[in-house]
C-alpha cells in the first residue's frame, strides 16, 4: 500500500476517543486522511488529536439522541465540504443475563448500534454521491457470527447493522460507494476490562483463539484502512471477520466468556 493512500480524503470516525476508534483515527491520519472524530465529549478526543499531523475536526455529540447524527453530518460538512470515508465505530455493550435485560437497554444499544450508523450514513451519502463515491465501514463483531453467551441484545444488534450492510451495499453501488463491516473478536480496550477480571477468562480466550492471543486495537484499524482505501476496491457488502479465527472456531464449552 502506498505511503499515503487517504491523502486528500476526508474521513469520519465516531467514538474515536480510545479504543478501536482512537487507533482508527490515527491510523486514517497515517493514511494521509483529514479526520473528523466525533465522541460524547469533544474534549474526550484532545489526546488522539494532540497525535495526528492532518487537518482534523473533533465533534461533540451523543449518538444515543434521534437528532445527533445530522447534526454531526451538518457540523462535518461545514467544515470540511465533503466526506469520502465514514468509520461507524460508536458502541454500546452490555454482557448480562436476557432475564435481567429491560427495554431501556434494549433501546439503548439499538439507538447506538444501529440507528445512529443509519441515520449518519443517510446524512452523509449525498455528500459522497456528489464526489462520485467512498467508503463506509460499519463495526460489527464476533457477536454477530457466532453465538456469545449473555450477550443476546448485543449480538441482535450487531447482527442487524451487518444485515444492513448487505442491503446498502446494494442500494448504494451504483453510486460508487462500498459498504462493509469489520467484526473484531475479543480485542483488550476498556469495554472489556472488567471481564479479564474474571477468573480464567484471559486463558479462555486466548485457548479460543486460533492465534493464541487477544486482538489489539492496531489489527482492527489497519484493516480499516485498507477498506476505507482503493486497495479495497472490489470489496463491498462483506463482514470481514478480525478475530485471530475464532469466529471459524469457537467453542462455547470452553469456558466462560
Amino acid at each position: 500500500m502506498e505511503r499515503e493512500p487517504l491523502k486528500g480524503r476526508t474521513a469520519v470516525v465516531t467514538g474515536a476517543s480510545r479504543g478501536i476508534g482512537a487507533a482508527t483515527a490515527r491510523a486514517l491520519d497515517e493514511a494521509g486522511a483529514r479526520l473528523a472524530m466525533v465522541s460524547r465529549r469533544a474534549s474526550d478526543l484532545d489526546g488522539v488529536a494532540a497525535q495526528l499531523v492532518h487537518e482534523h475536526l473533533t465533534v461533540a455529540a451523543d449518538l444515543r439522541r434521534p437528532q445527533a447524527p445530522q447534526a454531526v453530518a451538518d457540523q462535518v460538512l461545514d467544515a470540511f465540504g465533503s466526506v469520502d470515508v465514514l468509520v461507524n465505530n460508536a458502541a454500546a455493550a452490555a454482557r448480562l443475563d436476557t432475564v435481567d435485560t429491560g427495554a431501556d437497554l434494549i433501546d439503548e444499544l439499538l439507538a447506538v448500534n444501529v440507528r445512529a450508523p443509519l441515520l449518519l450514513i443517510a446524512a452523509l451519502v449525498p455528500s459522497m454521491t456528489a464526489r462520485g463515491g467512498g467508503s463506509i465501514i460499519n463495526l460489527s463483531s464476533v457477536s454477530a457470527l457466532v453465538g456469545t453467551p449473555r450477550r443476546a441484545a448485543y449480538a441482535a444488534s450487531k447482527g442487524a447493522i451487518d444485515a444492513a450492510t448487505r442491503s446498502l451495499a446494494i442500494e448504494l453501488g451504483p453510486s460508487g460507494i462500498r459498504v462493509n463491516s469489520v467484526a473484531p473478536g475479543v480485542v483488550d480496550t476498556a469495554l472489556w476490562a472488567r471481564n479479564r477480571e474474571i477468573p480464567g477468562v484471559i486463558k479462555t480466550i486466548e485457548g479460543q483463539t486460533p492465534l493464541g492471543r487477544w486482538g489489539d486495537s492496531q489489527d482492527i484499524a489497519d484493516v480499516i484502512v485498507f477498506l476505507a482505501s482503493d486497495s479495497s476496491r472490489f470489496i463491498t457488502g462483506e463482514t470481514i471477520a478480525v478475530d485471530g479465527g475464532m469466529a471459524r472456531t469457537f467453542d462455547l464449552f470452553a469456558g466462560p466468556v
